[in-house]
């Protein structure tokens, strides 16, 4: 048996240096006493698990400094983009229902009785300014404009913040552990 192997190194602190596998394994267990401890005592099924008397919950104070400002372009951006494709199946969903509900048709025949009297010569029709195409035109260009305008502001709100929180330290947040 070698040297190295019989006697046991001595640290600076008095006592000799433990292997590797000693000390995983002390580490090991100690995790395991306190993986343990923190689960508590086993409930029955359909019943709360209560804390022993005197164990507050662990509470973790947290502060909020930065905002990473490519991320929040990314998610806002896509955020709006399905607020765009929303907001464009339900405008075209309301107008096949307008339509197959015949209100066009109806406000059609009422415009001409107004204006018309009972000649009944009208060449109104209210789809020409109201129409399928024309609103969907119309939702299309709002929703692309939105998403740049939704894609800009949230990153511009970022920075602004990165900046606020730089100067007075940002949002300070408790997080406190549920009570089983």
């Amino acid at each position: 048996m070698s040297e190295r192997t019989a006697t046991p190194r001595r640290t600076s602190g008095g006592e000799p240096k433990r292997s590797l596998t000693e000390r995983l394994q002390d580490t090991l267990s100690s995790a395991a006493e306190e993986h343990r401890a923190n689960a508590g005592p086993a409930a029955s099924r359909g019943s709360r698990v209560r804390r022993a008397a005197g164990r507050q919950p662990r509470r973790a104070r947290l502060r909020l400094t930065r905002v990473d400002p490519w991320s929040v372009m990314k998610t806002s951006f896509l955020l709006s983009v399905a607020f765009g494709v929303v907001t464009f199946v339900a405008i075209f969903m309301v107008w096949s229902v307008l339509g197959a509900a015949g209100v066009w048709d109806s406000i059609n025949s009422a415009v001409a009785s107004i204006v018309e009297g009972d000649s009944g010569n009208s060449t109104f029709d209210v789809t020409n300014y109201v129409g399928m195409s024309r609103v969907l035109g119309f939702t299309l260009l709002v929703s692309v404009v939105d998403v740049i305008l939704i894609t800009a502001i949230a990153t511009l709100t970022a920075f602004l913040y990165n900046l606020a929180a730089a100067l007075l330290g940002g949002i300070e947040v408790t997080l406190a552990e549920d009570e089983k």
